[in-house]
């Protein structure tokens, strides 16, 4: 567990912040310092760890019958293992030349921890989902192992080389312009901007293949239908007295409580605890909920291992249901090189880095401590 931090000072009002003519010279100084050309080569020095011995490292702490399930995940294609392998990179991303230019990162932005979502508003939008590693960091980071997760995919699919090198180039030439265009934005305009999904297809539906268009329309109807009501029937069962998940092995099981203990008691606590992580008008909502039932779920691929729970909470009608996701958040791979962030609750860390991050953000998002269990919890709403 990370050490106990103090809370990290903020500028007060009257502060004035840099101006933006300012930043960007000191843009330009670091980039004097660490040249573009620095970060296009990488070379694994003599003292790089062993790969395997730092995902051994990582399963010294997880779950173990469920640690074969994640190497099952891993060893299915190269770009599986990359979407295990964090701890591999961060590793190794430590080695490399940095501005130190810190951001939020997420610490594991792969193209698979992107997908589509409904806001708080009920709109579906494109963005990260994906925030377990997320800590302050060298913004170079993440948008290495960005690009880096398009070549790897692109190899695994079968392109060529010149087709790996064009959707590497494409990401970050991306990525390159967006960041163009937020310098010349308001603030407050970059802080709510979002991208939204049915804009976003409208916008390629041009430059796509009319096979290509046609899936992502069917992603986005699933993606429509993907509410706590929907997963109803697909994850639970009517039963005498209310209802209960359907148990799947391995993937959906309800651990034995000679492991824990009273897990039931535990994930009731853990429950009640993150409530008090809730804003009061998001309580409110949750107040009009009782508990009914809870299963682990493996899910993922890097984060197998670790605890992960799916929690059923039921209203007074039979039709409304609300499913929340408990996941264990460990030390972020990031930590050992980037040094620890400002909360001591690890759940805490996932929880506000992912608000920072995101205009649009769960709005269950929530953490507790366990109290017989391993790690630290946050929710959020499934």
């Amino acid at each position: 567990m990370a050490k106990a931090k103090g809370k990290k000072k903020h500028r007060g009002l009257l502060d004035l912040p840099k101006a933006v003519e300012t930043r960007m010279a000191e843009g330009r100084a670091e980039r004097e310092s660490v040249p573009l050309e620095a970060h296009a080569e990488w070379a694994g020095s003599d003292g790089r760890p062993d790969p395997v011995g730092i995902l051994e490292a990582q399963n010294a702490t997880r779950v173990p019958e469920l640690v074969p399930i994640r190497h099952g995940r891993m060893i299915v294609s190269p770009f599986t293992f990359y979407r295990g392998g964090a701890a591999i990179m961060a590793a190794d991303l430590s080695q490399t030349p940095s501005t130190g230019l810190r951001v939020q990162c997420c610490g594991d932005a792969h193209l698979s921890n992107f997908g589509v979502f409904a806001a708080p508003d009920r709109r579906l939008v494109f963005d990260l989902n994906d925030f377990d590693e997320t800590l302050p960091a060298p913004f170079e980071w993440d948008l290495k192992r960005l690009v880096a997760s398009f070549v790897v995919a692109a190899r695994d699919n079968g392109n060529r080389r010149k087709q790996q090198r064009a959707a590497a180039r494409a990401a970050a030439e991306a990525y390159r312009t967006t960041m163009a265009t937020a310098t010349a934005m308001r603030f407050l305009e970059v802080w709510y901007a979002r991208i939204d999904a049915e804009d976003l297809l409208s916008e390629l539906t041009g430059r796509l293949d009319k096979a290509t268009v046609k899936a992502a329309q069917k992603n986005l109807a699933k993606a429509r239908k993907r509410t706590s009501l929907g997963s109803l029937s697909k994850f639970a069962e009517r039963v005498d007295d209310g209802y209960r998940i359907k148990q799947q092995p391995p993937v959906i099981v309800r651990p034995p409580d000679a492991r824990y203990g009273d897990l039931e008691r535990i994930v009731r606590q853990g429950l009640s605890d993150y409530a008090d992580s809730l804003s009061p008008e998001r309580r409110l909502v949750l107040d009009h909920y009782h508990y009914e039932d809870f299963a682990r779920k493996v899910v993922g691929v890097g984060s197998v291992g670790t605890e992960a729970f799916m929690a059923l909470l039921m209203g007074d009608r039979d039709d409304d249901p609300l499913f929340l996701q408990v996941k264990e958040a460990d030390t972020s791979v990031l930590a050992a090189y980037a040094g620890d962030g400002e909360y001591e609750q690890e759940g805490e860390r996932v929880v506000q880095g992912q608000r920072i991050m995101q205009a649009a953000s769960d709005p269950f998002l929530g953490w507790a401590t366990g109290t017989g269990a391993r790690g630290r919890h946050p929710l959020d709403h499934r």
